[in-house]
């Protein structure tokens, strides 16, 4: 699912970024995103959606290969939030807990 997003955070060498990006994948509990910005597994982000300025804690869970200047990111929440996608219903798997 493609959705826009804004990643924040602090890259690598501790500088401070904001990057508008998109998903790939969402789930409940977080979202593979496309980013250009240098991360490591583990550190604290905050991603928020655009269109309601809702924001939401995670951390780097995965970081793929870069292509084209871009890297597969996985993100996981802090706290499951399967509000926080515009998909209505949400599936029946993504239940707070």
């Amino acid at each position: 699912m493609d959705v826009p997003v804004v990643i924040r955070g602090e890259s690598t060498d501790q500088r401070a970024f904001r990057e508008e990006t998109f998903t790939v994948t969402v789930s409940a509990h977080g979202a593979l995103v496309m980013l250009a910005a240098n991360v490591a597994l583990g550190q604290k982000i905050l991603v928020m959606n655009p269109f309601n300025r809702d924001e939401r804690e995670g951390r780097i869970a995965f970081r793929g290969p870069i292509h084209a200047g871009l890297s597969q990111v996985a993100v996981e929440f802090t706290q499951p939030s399967p509000e926080f996608w515009p998909i209505d219903p949400a599936p029946p798997d993504w239940k707070k807990s």
